[in-house]
């Protein structure tokens, strides 16, 4: 999840990339799951953070751990209409270093890419 913008009064966020699909975090969420957004507005860092159940707190560190090893929501799956241009951006992504790194692509880790499959399909 990225901080789409902000106004004077709090962080405004709502742009979650497609990493769900990707076994990211996101995806291993279940309900009743507790997450803490925390903001500094000084250093304008923040983080997103599991932090378990009412009934199983957890602190952000035993959190990343649990859902490190959690198995991704079962319900989860691409939608079958997802446009051809959401679905050739997650695949750029998937090549050049994942939805991490937001919509930063690797240019020279794609092409490489790229070409190792035309040399594999003898194309």
């Amino acid at each position: 999840m990225r901080a789409s913008r902000a106004c004077r009064r709090a962080a405004c966020f709502g742009h979650v990339s497609p990493e769900a699909l990707a076994g990211g975090p996101i995806g291993k969420l279940r309900d009743n799951d507790i997450i803490e957004i925390a903001v500094d507005r000084l250093t304008l860092t923040g983080s997103v953070n599991f932090i378990g159940t009412a009934e199983h707190p957890l602190t952000p560190e035993e959190g990343a751990r649990e859902l490190a090893v959690r198995q991704t929501h079962p319900d989860l799956h691409a939608h079958d209409f997802l446009p051809d241009d959401t679905r050739l951006w997650a695949a750029l992504q998937s090549v050049s270093g994942g939805t991490w790194k937001g919509c930063i692509y690797d240019t020279d880790k794609i092409i490489e890419v790229i070409n190792a499959g035309k040399k594999a399909l003898g194309i």
